[in-house]
């Protein structure tokens, strides 16, 4: 019978998979993103899950050595970066993105991770034992999250990127 600490070492497993898997999915859509706009995000979005893997590695090196769940320094992003290479990109040549049929796949795909990342993270967080647990995996969960709401906004964008840029931006239209 799995002890508690067994169960929640096979989590942080599945967990550095799971970050392993959308860090190569990202960096493959990035190399393969028609535009400037996707490359950068997608790029961002590998670095997020690198992080994300790296400190459950750490989480999973301190449960393994029966240290217990310890405090990790997490530094929540809440998108800001994302947001800001969204914003930047926009600004240069909103109208000029022609995205392949292949990007708009890539980014379903994309959404499709981070909502399973998602679910995972927030029901680990429901059945965790501590409240640093929780705390942590809430925190994950949030920032999946975000990413599924930059990912939302890009894919609206891609659709049309003239009509995005008026509903979002709300250029005014007075002379």
């Amino acid at each position: 019978m799995l002890t508690e600490q067994d169960k929640t070492l096979e989590a942080l497993k599945y967990a550095i998979q799971m970050e392993i898997d959308g860090k190569t999915f990202y960096l493959k859509s990035s190399q393969e993103s028609g535009n400037e706009l996707g490359r950068k995000l997608l790029e961002s979005l590998a670095q997020a899950e690198d992080y994300h893997r790296m400190k459950f590695e750490q989480i999973f090196n301190n449960l393994s050595k029966k240290q217990g769940w310890q405090s990790v320094d997490f530094k929540v992003d809440g998108g800001r970066t994302m947001r800001t290479i969204f914003a930047r990109e926009i600004a240069k040549k909103p109208a000029q993105i022609k995205p392949a049929k292949s990007e708009f796949d890539a980014v379903q795909k994309a959404r499709e991770m981070e909502a399973k990342s998602y679910d995972f993270y927030h029901a680990r967080s429901e059945q965790a034992e501590s409240s640093t647990e929780r705390e942590f995996f809430e925190m994950v969960a949030a920032e999946e999250r975000e990413h599924q709401l930059v990912l939302t906004d890009y894919a609206e964008f891609l659709k049309n990127p003239a009509g995005w840029f008026v509903k979002t931006e709300k250029p005014s239209l007075d002379g």
